[in-house]
């Protein structure tokens, strides 16, 4: 409507609503940079300013369900998928509330970004087309929390429903894409699994080895307080995301992580959360973030602006991550409710 920034807290919106039906952050700075970005621009938005959110709130998407680095720290921490994603959505939905308080403190203070009139005609158009796409999240998450199926069906079922609607409904795919997708899908798939297979040879080296136990001993000699092994591993984990994919960052670290987390008490959902955050950062974190160079390839933005126009953002996403870190409820909060029986 009329307030301004409307623009980019719909950015904000409509990224969280695609993390909740993609999971991938890349993905979704490609697909709603190529709409908002123009549009920003035609509305007066500072370059820097849109380089920067656009390249950042890619980033929920690991975070609200469904997320694929959930599913792998899952597999990895032998956790309930159901449970972190029930424990995402809060988490997730915090860091879009805090963007639009800074998108329209933003544009209030350097006025810019001037809204048009709400119409409900408009709306309504709108809405109705794309219900068709919202049904993607309600069966995702309504079979998960409903109990009607497990993660990995939802996936199978929101895949088919996914090609019977952009074939049928919305007329944008023919068969011989799906089949093109089938067989990406494959290709990444299997990049995934050598990248398990490897891990698990790791961690399984590590185990016989006694490693975790050994660095749990060695630490527990010092007798360090919790909160301070969460700032160690926070630390770690961003200098790693810096550099690692969050799929390998977290077969490579859980093995070792994981162990340290439950010696100290900490829940293993929770701290699943905070990985999964820390690693999101690292997607849009300067120098080697993956969505910088999506934001910079795909959007035509150039990566001095993007760098410049980023680091308000990532010192947001760090605020939220020391709230998510050490207020534990608000990832846990979820679990309690959503999966209440």
């Amino acid at each position: 409507g009329s307030v301004r920034g409307s623009l980019g807290v719909t950015a904000v919106g409509t990224s969280a609503i695609f993390g909740a039906i993609s999971g991938a952050s890349a993905a979704t700075v490609a697909t709603i940079g190529k709409v908002m970005v123009p549009a920003m621009r035609k509305a007066g938005y500072p370059e820097t300013f849109t380089a920067g959110l656009i390249t950042a709130v890619g980033a929920i998407d690991v975070i609200i369900p469904p997320s694929i680095p959930m599913i792998v720290y899952g597999a990895a921490a032998e956790e309930s998928v159901a449970r972190l994603y029930a424990a995402g959505v809060l988490p997730g939905l915090l860091i879009a509330g805090m963007l639009a308080i800074y998108v329209v403190y933003r544009a209030k203070r350097e006025d810019f970004g001037k809204g048009e009139p709400f119409s409900w005609q408009r709306f309504s158009r709108s809405a109705g087309r794309s219900l068709w796409a919202l049904g993607a999240p309600v069966i995702i998450l309504g079979g998960i929390y409903g109990g009607v199926f497990s993660p990995t069906e939802a996936a199978a079922v929101a895949c088919v429903y996914a090609a019977l609607v952009t074939t049928f409904v919305f007329r944008e795919l023919g068969w011989r894409d799906i089949l093109e997708a089938a067989a990406a899908t494959v290709m990444f798939t299997g990049q995934i699994l050598i990248i398990v297979a490897c891990a698990g040879v790791f961690a399984w080296l590590l185990t016989v080895n006694q490693v975790p136990a050994q660095i749990t001993a060695w630490l527990q000699s010092f007798n360090i307080a919790p909160w301070m092994l969460l700032l160690a591993i926070n630390i770690l984990l961003l200098l790693v995301g810096c550099v690692l994919d969050p799929l390998s960052a977290i077969l490579l670290l859980s093995p070792l992580l994981v162990p340290l987390v439950k010696a100290a008490g900490i829940d293993t959902v929770h701290f699943g959360i905070v990985v999964t955050v820390n690693l999101a950062i690292g997607l849009f974190h300067p120098p080697f973030g993956i969505n910088i160079f999506v934001a910079q390839t795909v959007l035509g933005l150039k990566l001095e602006t993007i760098y410049r126009g980023i680091i308000p953002f990532v010192i947001i996403y760090l605020i939220a991550l020391g709230l998510i870190t050490y207020i534990p409820d608000i990832s846990l909060v979820g679990v309690r409710y959503l999966l209440a029986r």
